[in-house]
């Protein structure tokens, strides 16, 4: 049957890991654990571990979830953004294209790596490792 005196791997008490402050370090793309070293290297790539506290983030897997989100949240504020503006001020379609193009690609920019932060920030709190 099961050994009740032998310790299960699950049952070793974790310590907790806040989650608003991962949240803000992931959103400044700092280090989830120290809140000091660099989280990302170069524009989205995760390093292998924390330049200061040593923290391990290979188990850590943002793939596709970011970019998602970016998508999400770009759409979702520039087309009602589109909308008012056409109805609004009725300029010409290729400003309106050249603009909102120009807004989606820069809104785009900044929300993926941050985003790429908070999603590596909320695997780090829960402790979803992968293994």
């Amino acid at each position: 049957m099961y050994d009740t005196d032998c310790p299960h791997p699950t049952d070793a008490p974790a310590e907790d890991r806040p989650m608003r402050t991962s949240l803000r370090r992931g959103w400044r793309r700092r280090c989830p654990s120290c809140g000091s070293g660099p989280l990302l290297k170069g524009y989205l790539t995760v390093r292998s571990s924390c330049t200061v506290c040593g923290e391990d983030f290979t188990p850590q897997r943002a793939d596709d979830g970011p970019a998602y989100l970016t998508i999400l949240i770009v759409g979702h504020v520039m087309a009602p953004a589109l909308l008012w503006t056409f109805t609004t001020y009725r300029p010409d379609p290729l400003v309106l294209a050249t603009l909102f193009s120009v807004g989606c690609v820069a809104l785009s920019l900044y929300l993926l790596p941050r985003l790429k932060g908070l999603v590596v920030a909320i695997q780090w709190a829960r402790r979803m490792h992968g293994f």
